[in-house]
């Protein structure tokens, strides 16, 4: 197919993931089944995201041609893909990114996500034949040209002992921070909430640690939290709140909830489930704190970079840890 074709294709695909196909349905409630995390409304938001941020025809087109001008081709690779499965399809970038390519492409999806993203790849096959044999799974990514490889900061070591003698893309641990300034009202704190707690709080955008002015009033921010109050009937949302919270009751440290997320003053940026983190400032540096924790921010949320309530919404060119997928790909020919 050629690149025309493979957009006409995706965005097919956006208008599916927002419909209520029957099959489509049924794939989500499954997945909910296999991975208690994926929740309904979760499973929808990111659906929605996939379709609205990266599936929309004059962008998608736009994008694509930025890369791939008409009349350019480049010499198809096997790219081996290794997906994270945090949240829900939070690998689709990485595989649409391989579709636009035109590489032929070999997944490796995470147990957690292989329901919703094998329905989605046999859904393609099924509208395109051709990407029978451009898309598969394998359980072992062997013999491939190239590899994009998600994980923890453990599995980033193997990644880049096997993948070492190959053009790769390895990803690490990331988390998003906020920075306050306490002139926030109480929609802007609810969209901040989004970006605290959708998902669980489990993806890399999610933010997990607040800087705030010293003396700020956390008394709004939990009630704009209460938006969230659902989780604490969620089992395996629970048994997260109640261990951290033992832990804290147990070391004697002070936090604030509203009875489902623990806030606690801690220094770390990476803060467990049910957990946020934040530290007071007299004056601060978003740019400073930006350089200095470059390996492991992907979002800074403030008034000055990202808005509340967009962290978990990134666009067609904001590509995982700040790295050009779409670059790395149209180049893998120059780079054997």
């Amino acid at each position: 197919m050629n690149l025309h074709q493979r957009i006409e294709i995706l965005v097919k695909l956006g208008e599916y993931l927002l419909s209520d196909d029957a099959a489509w349905q049924e794939t989500k409630t499954k997945a909910g089944i296999q991975n208690g995390w994926f929740v309904p409304q979760f499973v929808d938001a990111a659906a929605a995201g996939i379709a609205h941020g990266f599936l929309q025809p004059d962008a998608l087109k736009a994008f694509a041609h930025q890369y791939l001008p008409q009349g350019i081709t480049y010499a198809p690779q096997r790219l081996g893909i290794v997906m994270a499965g945090n949240i829900p399809m939070v690998g689709f970038h990485d595989m649409m990114c391989g579709i636009l390519a035109g590489h032929q492409l070999v997944l490796k999806p995470s147990s957690k996500d292989e329901i919703l993203m094998k329905h989605i790849v046999a859904t393609l096959q099924q509208w395109a034949p051709d990407f029978c044999h451009e898309i598969i799974f394998a359980e072992q990514l062997k013999g491939c040209d190239a590899y994009i490889a998600t994980g923890s900061n453990n599995s980033s070591r193997y990644f880049d002992y096997y993948f070492r003698n190959y053009p790769s893309i390895i990803r690490r641990n990331r988390t998003s921070v906020a920075v306050l300034d306490a002139s926030e009202d109480a929609a802007t704190l609810e969209r901040l909430a989004d970006d605290m707690l959708l998902y669980f709080g489990l993806g890399c955008r999610n933010v997990s640690k607040l800087y705030v002015p010293r003396n700020y009033d956390f008394v709004p921010l939990l009630r704009a939290l209460d938006k969230y109050s659902w989780m604490a009937d969620h089992f395996k949302f629970k048994n997260n709140y109640d261990y951290n919270l033992s832990l804290l009751l147990l070391n004697n440290k002070f936090y604030m909830t509203n009875g489902t997320v623990l806030l606690t003053e801690n220094e770390g940026l990476f803060s467990p489930i049910s957990q946020v983190h934040y530290s007071f400032y007299d004056s601060i540096d978003e740019a400073a704190l930006l350089q200095e924790q470059a390996d492991n921010l992907q979002c800074l949320c403030s008034k000055q970079h990202i808005p509340f309530g967009k962290a978990q919404q990134p666009g067609l060119s904001d590509f995982a840890d700040g790295v050009d997928t779409m670059q790395f790909l149209t180049t893998l020919p120059q780079q054997q």
